[in-house]
């Protein structure tokens, strides 16, 4: 294996604990209420916490990468990611859990754009970096999909009588191991030096709490009015950053985002549909959790085992990726919708189907997305994709978590069947993007084609 290729596993392990760490806290929720006597808002807040510093955080990271080099800004990420996770392992109380678990996000942002600008370095031509970023969406994905597996997984089993700590101490020699070979294995590249944009920061990192933090709390809460105050506040501070942004590029200062990455063919588009597949995700595995053991009766354990065929399905088919799985994924819900009801089993045999779909797309939408992008743009385009990422998952989780509360009062059936059905409709845009995109691939080849008889 050549040198450029080694470097590979050290950066996926950085992209897969981080997503794992968003997702395998929920599992371990009940064990981390009855044993630092964690109240409803802090139990919250231990999930919230993390992804609200995640998504505040990716921008910003992204342009400290351009500025003082790719590989300085990982390895910083990476030592503070395994110091906030043995914070959380050693909490001794809610606050210093509340506390680590926001480090982590921080450190989980410092790490997400840099990840994928070093495999943008690392990996030259179509075949090349469409294999890496293969990897690197299968990693998300799995990650993505067996947090709450591992989780439970890791709470039954209670090695060295750790319980729920060991959710997070695990991380210990997985990252140290990479931390140690990321100055042997990854490139060095001096930063540009130039001036952060520290008004711009705070603008962005404002409007994306703003959006955020309501989203992740207003439901548990009953949306008090603060949480309406941050959502209209939202647009106002995100309009001042582009404006901001804008004005610095007409300067022909260093803006912190280069808004020039939007107009890019294919990347709006494309992040439209990242948003719509993660929020399916996400919301795919609020419902899980809540039907299979609040509505099954079912234990953290055998919630796990059900969950698991979602991850088969997904990792066989992240093998070999194709341009079929948003098919796949809709008819694998539907096929979900309509076992709920039947059995663990059937539900288990409908996940396997929706994994399937999501391990067929998840990479070639990832690979689309970034190789639409110049390369002297790919952190910033990292940045907004990590962003879009984080945010559909909140999104998703929300907005299926509300439908299905509010038909909650129908039964448990009912209500995951109304938050399937959301996430069903989800999947379609994912389809018609995909569709969109083939049929438009097949146009620019027919004038590509026209064009060489000419």
């Amino acid at each position: 294996m050549s040198a450029r290729w080694a470097a590979l596993p050290v950066l996926l392990v950085a992209v897969f604990v981080t997503t794992l760490d968003f997702y395998v806290a929920n599992l371990a929720v009940p064990s981390i209420r009855a044993d630092l006597n964690a109240g409803d808002a802090a139990v919250q807040l231990v999930i919230a916490g993390y992804g609200l510093a995640y998504a505040a955080g990716l921008i910003v990271a992204g342009r400290l990468g351009d500025l003082l080099g790719h590989r300085r800004v990982f390895a910083a990420g990476l030592a503070l990611f395994t110091l906030a996770s043995a914070g959380c392992g050693l909490a001794a109380g809610p606050a210093m859990l509340i506390t680590a678990r926001i480090g982590q996000g921080i450190a989980a942002a410092l790490l997400a754009p840099q990840v994928l600008a070093l495999i943008g370095r690392l990996y030259q031509g179509d075949r090349e970096r469409a294999r890496a970023f293969g990897w690197y969406g299968s990693a998300v994905g799995l990650a993505g999909l067996s947090g709450q597996v591992i989780g439970g997984l890791v709470v039954a089993a209670n090695p060295m009588g750790l319980g729920w700590r060991a959710c997070f101490l695990v991380n210990l020699p997985i990252c140290l191991t990479a931390l140690a070979l990321t100055r042997r294995l990854l490139p060095h590249a001096a930063g540009t030096r130039r001036d952060l944009d520290l008004a711009g920061a705070a603008l962005v990192a404002a409007g994306l709490v703003a959006v955020v933090l309501p989203l992740a709390e207003g439901r548990e809460r009953g949306w008090p009015g603060w949480t309406w105050a941050c959502l209209a506040a939202a647009p106002l501070l995100l309009g001042a950053f582009v404006r901001r942004q804008r004005r610095l590029a007409v300067e022909g200062r260093a803006p912190l985002l280069d808004l020039a990455v939007f107009r890019e063919r294919g990347f709006a588009w494309g992040l439209v549909a990242v948003g719509l597949l993660f929020g399916t995700s996400a919301g795919l595995s609020f419902v899980l959790a809540l039907y299979l053991q609040d509505g099954l009766g079912l234990t953290p354990l055998a919630a796990a085992a059900v969950c698991t065929a979602l991850n088969a399905g997904f990792f066989a088919a992240s093998l070999r990726p194709g341009r079929f799985g948003a098919p796949v994924l809709v008819v694998g819900l539907v096929l979900v919708h309509q076992a709920l009801g039947s059995g663990p089993l059937l539900v288990g045999l409908a996940l396997l189907v929706t994994g399937a779909g999501m391990g067929l797309l998840m990479s070639p939408l990832l690979s689309s997305v970034l190789a639409s992008v110049r390369p002297e743009r790919s952190a910033a385009a990292a940045g907004v994709l990590g962003t879009v990422q984080e945010a559909g998952g909140v999104l998703g989780g929300t907005v299926t978590g509300a439908v299905f509360f509010a038909t909650l009062d129908g039964g448990w059936e009912a209500a995951a069947r109304a938050g399937v059905t959301v996430l069903i409709v989800a999947s379609l845009g994912v389809l018609g993007h995909a569709a969109a995109r083939r049929s438009g691939t097949a146009r620019a080849a027919e004038r590509e084609t026209r064009g060489s008889f000419t």
